[in-house]
This record gives C-alpha cells, sequence and structure tokens, in this order.
C-alpha cells in the first residue's frame, strides 16, 4: 500500500486547511556508508486537523523519530515537514524555536513540571516565558476539561502522578496550539490515572478541536484515538480508522509475526 493518506476537508468555507501537519518524503538517516541506519524511509504522511492520530509500530520502527521530526524536535535528511503551509524543515533555529513556541505543545512521560509553582503557574509558564497573557475564558475552559480546577494552587509534591500529568497535559492546551504531540504520554502513569489523561486528550479533540499526535506502544491508549498509522522499518505499512483495542492488539500481533518469519 501507499503511505500518503488523503484527508477530506472536514469544515465549512473560510477554514484552514483540513491538514494541520504533512511530511513529503522525508528520510531520516544516522551514519553513513556501512553504518547508515536509516530511520524513516520516504515517508508521506497528512495529519488531519481536529483530529487524534496515534503512531504505533514495534521498537526501532521509527514512531517516535516520526513524531520529533513532524513536531520540529529532531532535523531530516531528505524530504519536507510542513505545519499547515508552514515549511519548518528549512526553519533557521530561532525560527524553528518560535514556531514550537507559539504553534506546537508538547506532552511527554516526564511531566516537567517546575516544583517550586503551583499548578495554574506551570500551566501558564510557557506563555509566561513568552511574554503573552493568558485568554483567561479558554484558559477557565481548559481547567474545567482536565478537571484541576480544585488543585490549582497545590504544588506538584502535593498532585499524584494523574494529577501532574493533567498539569502537563492543560500547559500543552492553555497557549492554544494548532498541534500537541505527546510521546509515550501514559508510560509513566498506572492504568486508572492513564484512562483519565486519555480521557482529557480525547475530550479535548472531541470539545475544544485540538489536533492529537500520539507515539504509543499500549494498544488501549491507541483505541482513544480517531486513527492510528503503524510503521515498520521506517515506513507506513497501515492505518487503522475508529481502532478499538482488540484490533489494534491483533494488528500488532500480526506485524510480529511477519517479523519473525521474515
Amino acid at each position: 500500500m501507499t503511505s500518503a493518506v488523503t484527508i477530506p476537508r472536514h469544515g465549512g468555507t473560510g477554514e484552514r486547511t483540513a491538514v494541520a501537519a504533512r511530511a513529503r518524503q522525508v528520510v531520516k538517516a544516522y551514519g553513513s556508508g556501512e553504518t547508515r541506519v536509516v530511520a524513516l524511509d520516504q515517508v508521506d504522511v497528512d495529519i488531519a486537523r481536529g483530529r487524534f492520530t496515534a503512531i504505533m509500530g514495534p521498537s526501532g520502527s521509527g514512531k517516535s523519530t516520526l513524531m520529533h521530526c513532524l513536531a520540529g524536535l529532531d532535523t531530516v535528511s531528505a524530504g519536507k515537514i510542513y505545519l499547515d503551509e508552514t515549511e519548518i524543515t528549512g526553519l533557521k533555529d530561532k525560527k524553528l524555536t518560535q514556531l514550537r513556541r507559539d504553534r506546537i505543545g508538547f506532552i511527554f512521560q516526564a511531566f516537567n513540571l517546575l516544583p517550586t509553582l503551583n499548578a495554574l503557574e506551570n500551566i501558564t509558564l510557557p506563555m509566561d516565558i513568552a511574554g503573552r497573557k493568558p485568554d483567561k475564558a479558554w484558559l477557565a475552559q481548559v481547567v474545567e476539561t482536565v478537571g484541576l480546577s480544585s488543585r490549582l494552587k497545590h504544588r506538584p509534591n502535593q498532585l499524584s502522578g494523574g494529577q501532574q500529568q493533567r498539569v502537563a497535559v492543560a500547559r500543552a492546551l492553555a497557549a492554544r496550539p494548532e498541534i500537541i504531540f505527546g510521546d509515550e504520554p501514559t508510560g509513566n502513569l498506572d492504568s486508572r490515572a492513564g484512562a483519565e489523561v486519555l480521557g482529557f486528550l480525547r475530550r479535548s479533540v472531541d470539545e475544544l478541536g485540538q489536533t492529537i499526535v500520539m507515539v504509543t506502544h499500549d494498544p488501549v491508549a491507541a483505541s482513544y484515538a480517531d486513527r492510528v498509522l503503524y510503521l515498520a522499518d521506517g515506513r507506513i505499512v497501515d492505518e487503522m480508522l475508529r481502532p478499538t483495542a482488540d484490533a489494534v492488539l491483533d494488528r500488532m500481533k500480526d506485524f510480529d509475526a511477519r517479523g519473525r518469519t521474515s
């Protein structure tokens, strides 16, 4: 199958393109000669705006590399990456840093909260650093969506792991980024806390119109997404729409079986 995916327009007239980010013939390679390792091999993909996309694949498949390249956290060896209509692969470091700060949100396994700040201060910290005032109505909506209204004055050591990750989710949402990238965002949480955070990510898409791209190895986490992309050997080899945990698990077992027989 081809790895380029066409995304239908789902908005009204005057709306921005329905594609939030896209990769065109992207190659990411490390080393040279006999030691050259290709992490991404001519990847074409569109990320739909206002949708939740999960990226899965076995260890070493290139899933985290793809997310890091889409997010401008890593450079590509060849090809182009676009955020909306902006090509980010040609940006200088200062412009790229500004773009990541102003237009992209990040959620990682490590919560990356400052222990001396309370929850609200951690949420608004990126905007404070950028010298921007938060939109109070939007901030209140985000805080309510992630269920933190009663915990805003608490510091990280007074919050559970799930609550700390919800602060990290709220921080990513509060600046109203065009797209949020999550790298195993529930990897350090127990199943109950993980389900809470995934539910809030799902609600941020459904109720706030957020665009989310999440790398995960967990079929249950992937089942919260609208679409799952499967990588193997640096290429997108399959996709699944409206996934269920059982269907994702079966697909991953198929890939494991192919890998053992190849």
